[in-house]
């Protein structure tokens, strides 16, 4: 936790991670979004500084406005609150591969110093230690968005020197680039602890700024690989009371609406 200014709170890493993220999102961008971390912070962002941000899931729901967030993709509060719901096909062919995405929102089980990601397995591929939930859309937005942001937890589990599968590409095992795909690849990647960015020639990622309360060594030992800093290294601007309120707001809305699907669920 990290104290602020007088106008702030005391806030949580992730509260800090999910703000950082949120406030990368301009408004009117078209946004598709993954489950979890990155769909609570694409909501928070249209429900603060991004009212009109276009939120597209794997499902096929456009410009969906969930008052909870979602379990999963299929779940049907992004329908009923979408302007529109078309087939994956239409998805992915008229919208994503058609180059109507700005960005793209992922996280991952693994990511490695070219933001390559990993959501496939953890080991051998043929005999996995664990088998992952798997690609499903990300390698798709990973190769066409116009630009992707990754949030991911970050420890030496996560950040790794090589990723064991490369589900969704960054820019290559050896930071070769992105031959063959559309969009820019990963542009930030959002941490618990700070951001990091590629760079602009090597195209490995290089911490570029640490959270309040969070040191350098901090960022250093939770990665995998000789971390890059740069110099000087920024401090990220702390949540703001708004921020804070909308975000936990959205939380306790899911975790009653949830709550009470559950009951639901028992009772018949």
């Amino acid at each position: 936790m990290a104290e602020t200014g007088p106008d702030q709170a005391t806030f949580a890493p992730d509260e800090m991670m999910t703000v950082t993220a949120a406030r990368g999102l301009r408004n009117g961008q078209v946004c598709f979004v993954g489950i979890g971390l990155p769909s609570e912070a694409a909501n928070l962002a249209r429900l603060s500084h991004a009212p009109d941000v276009v939120l597209i899931y794997e499902s096929g729901t456009i410009g969906t406005r969930p008052e909870i967030l979602p379990l999963s993709i299929g779940d049907g509060e992004l329908a009923e609150m979408a302007d529109l719901v078309v087939s994956v096909p239409e998805v992915f062919s008229y919208w994503l591969q058609g180059g109507r995405i700005d960005v793209g929102f992922l996280s991952a089980a693994q990511i490695d110093r070219y933001g390559n990601l990993n959501s496939t397995v953890i080991g051998s591929y043929d005999h996995p230690d664990v088998r992952l939930p798997g690609a499903g859309g990300a390698p798709e937005i990973a190769s066409s968005a116009g630009e992707v942001i990754v949030m991911l937890r970050q420890n030496s589990r996560s950040f790794v020197e090589s990723v064991d599968f490369v589900t969704s590409v960054g820019f290559g095992r050896d930071g070769e680039g992105r031959i063959g795909n559309v969009g820019a690849g990963p542009s930030v990647v959002i941490t618990d602890l700070g951001v990091l960015r590629p760079d602009a020639v090597s195209h490995e990622l290089t911490l570029v700024a640490i959270h309040p309360g969070v040191s350098v060594d901090d960022a250093v030992t939770a990665t995998g690989w000789d971390l890059l800093v740069s110099d000087p290294l920024d401090v990220t601007e702390p949540p703001t009371s708004a921020e804070l309120a909308t975000l936990r707001d959205l939380q306790a809305r899911t975790r009653e609406a949830h709550a009470r699907r559950e009951a639901s669920a028992i009772d018949h």
